[in-house]
C-alpha cells in the first residue's frame, strides 16, 4: 500500500490534464502556492501520458495533480510510475481518469467537488427565489409591453413566502442547497433513500418518498447523480403529478429526466423549468424546448466559471499541503462510495 510522505517534505508533483484547462484554472499565483508545497515538474501540463517527456515525468512522480482533460490513469501508466501515492483532482468527478488500477494499488485521491458545488447550490438558491417571484417571465412580459403591472393584483401564489421546495438527493450539491434554503421561509422535503429519518432531522428538512416529493412542492431541484440507476429517474407519471405551476431545476445531468415527457408536459404549460442541463447537451437547434416560454435554458454554467475556478486551485493546494505533511486528505474520494457519487 502507498504511504503518505514524512511530514514537511515536498513530494514530486506534476500536472495532468488539458492545456486550456491547465490555464484556466491554475493561475500564476495558484501555481506559485501549489510551488510551495510539493515540488513541481517544470513542464507543461500532461495531456497524453504515452509521450517520452510524460514517461520521464512520472518515473519519480508522487502526486498527480488533475484536472478537466487527464487522460485515464490506466494499468499501463501506473508502471510508467513507480513511485505515484496520490491523485488530486481540481474539478469534481474522477470518474473519467481515476481507474480500477489506481484502486488496487492503492492511491489516495481527493477531489474538488466540495468546491464546484458550491457555485451550483448558489445558482439554484438564485433560481429557487426567482422563480417563486417569477422574475424572469415579468421582466419578460414587462420588456415586452413596458407597462408595470398592478402589484397589489399580484396573485397569492406568486412569492416566497412558505413555499415547499423539494429536493431531489442528499448529494454534496442537494446539501448544499440545504444549507443556503436555511434563511428563508420556505418548507424544505427530501427525498433520498440513503437518509434516515434522523438525518434528515439534523438537516432541517422533510424525509418524503419520490412520489411525495414531486405531489407536494412548488419546486423540485434534481441533484442526483446520473447512474444505470437514475437515468430517467424523474419520469414522465411524477412530472404530471407535479403542482400546477411548479416549477423544475435541473442542475445535474439532463438523463436524470425523460426529456421526451418533460418537453410534453412543458408544451402544454402545466409547469415551468429552469435547465443548466439537458440530454443531449445541449440541444439541437430545433428542438422544441426553445420555443417553450416556460423553460429557462442555461448553458450548463451553474458550475465553477471565472473567477470561481480559483476556488478550485485554492482546495487542490490545501489538499496537496496536507497530504504532504501526513495530515491525509479533507475531501478524500473513497472507492466504496464511487456507485454514489457523479
Amino acid at each position: 500500500m502507498p504511504s503518505t510522505p514524512p511530514a514537511h517534505r515536498r513530494p514530486r508533483a506534476a500536472l495532468a490534464m488539458g492545456a486550456d484547462a491547465a490555464a484556466a484554472v491554475l493561475s500564476p499565483d495558484s501555481l506559485a502556492a501549489l510551488a510551495e508545497v510539493c515540488a513541481l515538474a517544470p513542464v507543461p501540463a500532461i495531456d497524453d501520458f504515452t509521450t517520452e517527456a510524460a514517461q520521464a515525468v512520472l518515473a519519480d512522480t508522487e502526486v498527480l495533480v488533475t484536472g478537466w482533460g487527464c487522460p485515464p490513469i490506466h494499468a499501463g501508466v501506473l508502471a510508467a510510475a513507480p513511485a505515484l501515492r496520490a491523485v488530486v483532482h481540481t474539478a469534481g468527478t474522477v470518474r473519467g481518469h481515476v481507474t480500477d488500477a489506481c484502486w488496487d494499488r492503492g492511491i489516495e485521491v481527493s477531489s474538488a467537488a466540495a468546491a464546484n458545488a458550491l457555485p451550483v447550490a448558489e445558482y439554484t438558491l438564485a433560481m429557487i427565489l426567482l422563480s417563486g417571484k417569477r422574475v424572469l417571465e415579468r421582466a419578460r412580459d414587462f420588456r415586452a409591453t413596458r407597462l408595470r403591472d398592478a402589484w397589489l393584483a399580484t396573485p397569492p401564489d406568486v412569492g416566497n413566502y412558505r413555499r415547499t421546495v423539494g429536493i431531489l438527493s442528499a448529494s454534496l450539491i442537494g446539501r448544499r442547497v440545504i444549507e443556503l434554503l436555511r434563511p428563508y421561509d420556505l418548507r424544505v422535503l427530501l427525498h433520498d433513500p440513503y437518509v434516515t429519518d434522523e438525518e434528515a432531522a439534523g438537516l432541517g428538512v422533510h424525509p418524503v418518498t419520490l412520489a411525495g416529493l414531486f405531489a407536494g412542492s412548488d419546486v423540485v431541484s434534481v441533484h442526483t447523480p446520473l447512474l444505470p440507476a437514475t437515468t430517467g429517474l424523474v419520469s414522465r407519471g411524477l412530472l404530471a403529478s407535479m403542482r400546477p405551476d411548479a416549477v423544475l431545476i435541473n442542475t445535474s445531468r439532463g438523463a436524470v429526466v425523460d426529456q421526451d415527457a418533460l418537453t410534453d408536459v412543458l408544451r402544454a404549460e402545466r409547469i415551468r423549468a429552469v435547465l443548466d442541463v439537458t440530454d443531449p447537451d445541449p440541444l439541437p437547434a430545433d428542438h422544441p424546448l426553445w420555443d417553450c416560454p416556460n423553460a429557462t435554458i442555461t448553458p450548463h454554467l451553474a458550475g465553477s466559471q471565472g473567477n470561481e475556478l480559483r476556488r478550485l486551485a485554492d482546495l487542490a493546494v490545501g489538499e496537496v499541503a496536507r497530504w504532504a505533511a501526513g495530515d491525509g486528505f479533507a475531501h478524500p474520494v473513497r472507492r466504496e462510495r464511487l456507485a454514489f457519487l457523479a
